[in-house]
């Protein structure tokens, strides 16, 4: 492939790539510096999942202007980060209460049927 890709392309892919890594950067300060499993759990998958949409929004943005066609089969990656991330931060958060409760300590008591 020797197809040239535009300086504004570059630029603009650039400037997610750098987005990107000042939401990683930003999630992990919020992972050293926050208290408990419980409030660091949502601020970081919040920057990481911005992280994740400017990387592909930016291979969407670069790999359309070098195939001179729309690729968008970069969706598929972020479309699972979607559906899987949600998912994987309820499991963890139960995880936590339940070695919560197990070790005795003062965390809401768990749901009942029909209450």
């Amino acid at each position: 492939m020797s197809a040239a890709v535009p300086l504004w392309v570059e630029a603009i892919t650039g400037l997610l790539l750098v987005a990107s890594g000042l939401f990683s950067l930003t999630g992990a300060v919020g992972l050293i510096r926050l208290k408990d499993f419980f409030r660091r759990m949502h601020p970081a998958t919040l920057a990481y999942t911005l992280g994740a949409w400017c990387v592909t929004l930016a291979s969407i943005v670069f790999f359309s202007a070098l195939e001179a066609r729309l690729s968008l089969h970069v969706w598929v990656i972020i479309i699972l980060l979607a559906i899987t991330a949600p998912i994987t931060t309820i499991l963890l958060a139960r995880a936590a209460l339940f070695r919560m409760r197990r070790a005795g300590e003062d965390v809401p008591p768990p749901l009942r049927n029909g209450t």
